[in-house]
């Protein structure tokens, strides 16, 4: 559930009219298709590896396990950097919405405002997190189906000033700047799609990752490339990608293209109320990437040789990591450089890069480890037929999505060396991966730590009950399953009927 609630945030629902404005309606729609493709096979990757071993750490103590103690100490601290630059944009693109109803409070209020308010949702506890968690996210994915259906109307001219159908692939056409625009819509894909793998990360705490791991795979990707896929195909046919309402770099403020296109078609009142459902889906996705970054944290600060600060572990009686929600939350701060002379659409800009191109590298990561398990596999004699969950079209799906991941990582800031140069933009397009590597190298020569060998691989570590069978207590997790469905009035039990109604309509 934080997977699908979490990755459906402010990225999607205001973030898009940015892809939109740079693309064109066609060019977003390549972009987030591809970069849908390897997600699928990221996820199939991540998918093998947690049925089997379902680690806390997930990725991260995958690396350490599979490659070096080094990646996965950069591997770490890349991953809650991506969250905490999603966080982030979270709290520039709230005050970019709220600017639809007002402009007299300063947008550095509503900052200060949202960024108490999260860190207050945060330190309720984990509980009181998933409750509000479940109830945002269902409200946005209501939402969002509505919005599906009223675009259709609009389009069709059943509501609105006439018919649009595909006028705007026409005039002003359906690529906004041709390769180009496509290429650096591929770091804002990579960003809103960030977040799929989470589903590694509650392997974990699943009670028979045997069983959930798998469904988890299939209904969280389908149904976010539902969504995804669906709003870039429905803006792109509601609005213009050259209107000035767009978020843009040169935006100091903006809106959001649902509310754009509600009002173009004179609905004010459903403007309104999709720009409050806006609010909302920021709230609960703040949450999530707070959430996710400071459990990072958590983790890296109480491995056996620590790749946090110690203090970062700490919690309180209710078990809320305080000092890790604390810190990072500062650190999200960068975005009252929105306030700045730059304005909201530049800061946004710089952010969506950096939180992308962190994406691709932690996906290319989890593709290597996932071939390096493979290969140890085979040299210690184990037979992957009797892996419980196996990846989709091994090895040359996680083959593509490595050589994929490592060419956009490259290719989404090429657009920096047309001319005339841009060494701001070459910066902020490629500054990660020295530090990252900065990162890989300073943790290995000052722990001198190893290359892992195929043969002294640790492949059993973390594996449930019964490693015959891959697996756990099937009859116990069963029994377990039932009573959680079957309690009378529990708000487990409403939940998971709600979920599977919604699920049943989205992906059949």
């Amino acid at each position: 559930m934080i997977a699908i609630g979490g990755i459906i945030g402010p990225g999607l629902l205001v973030g898009s009219g940015n892809a939109l404005h740079l693309a064109g309606p066609g060019g977003i729609l390549i972009s987030f298709s591809l970069v849908g493709i390897i997600v699928f096979f990221v996820m199939q990757s991540l998918g093998e590896l947690a049925t089997l071993i379902p680690v806390t750490g997930s990725f991260t103590e995958y690396a350490e396990r599979f490659v070096d103690e080094s990646l996965a100490f950069a591997l770490g601290w890349a991953y809650w950097y991506l969250w905490v630059t999603i966080l982030a944009n979270e709290y520039n693109a709230i005050a970019v919405v709220i600017t639809y109803w007002t402009q007299t409070v300063p947008q550095w209020a509503w900052i200060l405002i949202f960024w108490v308010l999260f860190l207050s949702i945060s330190m309720l506890g984990v509980l009181a997190f998933g409750e509000i968690e479940f109830w945002l996210s269902l409200i946005k994915i209501i939402s969002i189906t509505l919005f599906f259906i009223i675009a259709i109307v609009i389009s069709s001219g059943g509501i609105g000033p006439g018919a649009i159908g595909f006028k705007y692939w026409h005039d002003p056409g359906a690529f906004a700047d041709s390769i180009n625009g496509v290429a650096r819509t591929f770091v804002i894909a990579g960003t809103l799609y960030a977040g799929t793998e989470m589903v590694g990360i509650t392997a974990g705490e699943s009670k028979n990752p045997r069983k959930s791991v798998p469904l988890a795979i299939r209904q969280v990707f389908f149904r976010i490339a539902f969504f995804y896929i669906g709003m870039m195909f429905f803006i792109g046919i509601l609005i213009p990608y050259d209107d000035p309402r767009l978020l843009s770099a040169d935006s100091k403020t903006a809106a959001s293209p649902l509310t754009i296109s509600l009002s173009d078609a004179n609905i004010q009142p459903a403007a309104h109320v999709i720009n409050a459902l806006i609010v909302i889906s920021v709230i609960s996705a703040g949450n999530s990437s707070l959430y996710v970054a400071s459990r990072t944290l958590v983790f890296m600060a109480r491995t056996p040789n620590p790749k946090a600060p110690r203090f970062l572990g700490r919690t309180n009686s209710h078990g809320v990591p305080w000092t890790a929600l604390i810190f990072s939350n500062i650190f999200a701060c960068i975005s009252f450089v929105s306030v700045g002379p730059a304005g909201a659409g530049k800061v946004y800009d710089a952010l969506i890069t950096l939180s992308g191109v962190a994406t691709f590298i932690v996906w290319a990561i989890i593709g290597i480890v996932h071939v390096r398990f493979r290969r140890a596999m085979k040299l210690q004699g184990q037979i992957v037929e009797e892996l419980p969950y196996q990846a989709m079209w091994y090895p040359w799906g996680t083959y593509a999505s490595i050589a994929a991941n490592i060419f956009l990582i490259f290719f989404q800031g090429y657009t920096a060396f047309l001319s005339p140069f841009s060494s701001s933009d070459f910066v902020i397009n490629y500054i990660l991966l020295p530090v990252f590597l900065l990162f890989v190298i300073g943790y290995k020569f000052y722990y001198k730590t190893r290359w892992v060998g195929l043969s002294e691989m640790d492949i059993w570590s973390g594996r449930r009950r019964d490693e015959a069978s891959f697996g756990g207590d099937d009859d116990d997790d069963d029994e377990r399953e039932q009573r959680d469905t079957a309690e009378p009035g529990g708000w487990k039990s409403r939940r998971r009927r709600v979920w599977e109604r919604i699920g049943r309509v989205v992906v059949g």
